[in-house]
């Protein structure tokens, strides 16, 4: 992983591929590379270490052509360096190849086929264009018939696109598992990862399904399945704006997006509220009556998307009358547990791409299983591959760190909860009143927001210089902290952990020291005291405590108040200051909001 773009066909081909990959630097990556070519011989391969700027640096005036590959690589196998770096060439050198995903068996392929070949890298994509490369030159097979040759050695997830420089007016592309599209346009066509790269110059894409290989030229598209026939498939649209992909004024994505969360609330409502009743949901009726059918539901997620999961959990069981279990995709699919007899998957993934998440759809598929996708990304392969999808509405998120995806995964749960809910004899939410509670978040949100001078002062004396600090909370607060956590230390590296608040004297207290920094989140009346109580136990203990409570459990001294409310859609309006704090604390110490150290924004290995 992380970034594919191609183009065949194109008086402007470096551009292209430029601005493919910049549209792709949202996902995250440590080095880039590019190969142009031409009908007339000129060929040009360039590679650098870094920043999509180091790479245009080394792009003079010779570098053009009418076709090309370009990547964006976050290691998976070697360490960042320009050797590394994609796209790599076959020993022969006439072969040149771009990949995302990983190759599992590469040490077995090595060793079977290519002991002789020298190799000046460490990546296993060095190795399958190697591979590629000999079948083609020493069996004197055509190119189609070499590269399926090789994917059917081939073991693991991949997204390939495949140039010969003999005729470098095709691009060959082959997937499985990896994200991979084909963009269509007026005379020439596109290759990418995502769409997002190519929208500047279409919005007509092809899907291309795991095992498929996809020949591109200029003015035709031909798709190869698995048993060697030529498949017809019709292209969507995709429904994305170049402004909503800019940063227009704003310093960076992340703080753009911040604010973008009182409209992501309202676009919700608009999008599923029904045109009957504004009290109920609208929701498919397929949807609703896989729901009310299951006896277990199993949420699947990763990381942030994980977190709304459990926020969601307490009120989906109490809404849908239905036991709700959250669990890790990376853990799921290979300890599978006991299942019940009738259970609904619901897969929680903002991009609709994560590997992890993606192989226990397969799994339960083959089950039988009903899946649901919760996704920002309509067409994404998650939602391709699931029975049904609901989708975010929150517009694309660029920046790694994920903010209005979060709060729009929990509302989204919210409104399938209450549109369940309505089938359901004595459910909570027949009186909940979904579309008011919302704009109450909403307008909460947007109070929070115009505070943001005072939380970055208070960020500023609270976490400055610090290596390790603890968020604590309790019931929905818990929640938020294991969130509010993570977004501290993926962009500003402050070593973090949300910890259920009452659990700290059963041992993590030992952690806490003269200045440690714990940030305390409370909003629940019921309990409140009890958080407090451990505020005092760290207190006593040396650390220096920032408060982030609601109006309803404020006191005079508490740092920063959020306004209160409902208790199902605690954990959106709660962890929207914490955001704020994890990005003012890494502007503290100068680092790239955006694009933190070793992140990608679509996880597309497992």
């Amino acid at each position: 992983m992380c970034g594919i773009v191609g183009v065949v066909g194109s008086k402007n081909a470096t551009d292209i591929l430029i601005q493919g990959l910049q549209k792709l630097e949202y996902r995250g990556y440590d080095s880039a590379g590019i190969f142009v070519a031409d009908k007339n011989g000129n060929q040009n391969l360039v590679k650098a270490v870094g920043r999509i700027s180091a790479l245009q640096e080394k792009i003079g005036i010779e570098v053009n052509g009418s076709s090309g590959i370009g990547h964006t690589r976050w290691a998976t196998h070697g360490k960042p360096s320009e050797v590394n770096a994609h796209p790599h060439v076959s020993a022969s050198f006439r072969f040149v190849l771009v990949h995302n995903g990983v190759i599992e068996n590469f040490k077995e392929l090595k060793e079977k086929y290519l002991a002789s070949d020298k190799f000046v890298g460490e990546t296993d994509t060095e190795i399958v264009v190697h591979l590629i490369g000999k079948l083609i030159e020493e069996e004197n097979l055509s190119v189609v018939e070499g590269f399926q040759k090789a994917l059917k050695l081939i073991e693991g997830s991949f997204a390939f696109a495949l140039m010969d420089k003999k005729n470098p007016e095709v691009i060959y592309v082959a997937k499985n598992k990896s994200p991979l599209l084909i963009g269509l346009g007026d005379g020439y066509n596109m290759v990418c990862s995502d769409a997002m790269a190519m929208i500047r110059e279409t919005n007509r894409f092809l899907e291309i399904h795991d095992g498929e290989m996809v020949i591109v030229r200029k003015d035709a598209v031909e798709i190869i399945d698995t048993d060697g026939v030529t498949r017809k498939r019709e292209p969507y649209i995709a429904k994305l704006d170049l402004s909503d992909i800019g940063k227009g004024t704003y310093p960076y994505y992340m703080l753009k997006e911040i604010d973008e969360q009182p409209a992501v609330m309202r676009k919700i409502m608009q999008e599923y509220m029904s045109e009957d009743s504004p009290h109920q949901m609208k929701v498919d009726q397929e949807i609703l009556e896989a729901v009310v059918k299951a006896d277990r539901i199993y949420i699947i997620a990763a990381g942030t998307s994980s977190h709304a999961g459990w926020a969601a959990k307490a009120f989906f069981e109490q809404m849908t009358q239905t036991p709700v279990e959250v669990c890790l995709s990376s853990e799921f699919g290979y300890n599978i547990p006991l299942l019940s007899q009738n259970p609904l998957f619901i897969y929680i993934s903002q991009s609709g791409e994560t590997a992890d998440s993606r192989q226990v759809l397969v799994k339960m598929k083959e089950l039988g299983c009903k899946a649901l996708t919760i996704t920002n990304v309509p067409g994404s392969t998650l939602s391709r591959e699931a029975d049904y999808t609901l989708l975010l509405h929150a517009s694309p998120e660029i920046a790694v760190a994920s903010t209005k995806a979060y709060t729009a995964q929990i509302a989204v749960m919210a409104v399938l909860a209450k549109a369940v809910g309505e089938y359901i004899e004595n459910s909570t939410a027949r009186s909940f009143n979904l579309i008011k509670e919302l704009s109450l978040v909403a307008n909460a949100i947007e109070a929070l927001l115009t505070e943001k001078e005072l939380i970055e002062q208070k960020v500023a004396k609270h976490l400055q210089d610090t290596r390790n600090a603890f968020y604590i909370g309790r019931g929905a607060d818990y929640y938020a902290s294991m969130e509010a956590a993570l977004k501290l230390k993926e962009i500003s590296y402050i070593q973090c952990e949300g910890f259920a608040a009452g659990e700290l004297k059963h041992g993590t207290i030992a952690l806490i020291e003269e200045g440690t920094p714990v940030q305390a989140l409370i909003s629940n009346q019921e309990i409140a005291s009890h958080t407090r109580g451990n505020v005092m136990e760290v207190v006593s203990r040396g650390a220096k405590v920032l408060t982030i409570v609601s109006q309803d459990c404020a006191q005079a001294d508490d740092d920063l108040v959020v306004q209160t409310v409902h208790p199902f859609l605690t954990c959106i309006a709660m962890v929207v200051p914490t955001q704020l704090v994890a990005y003012y604390a890494t502007l503290q110490r100068g680092l790239d909001v955006d694009k933190p150290r070793n992140l990608a924004k679509s996880v597309t290995v497992e």
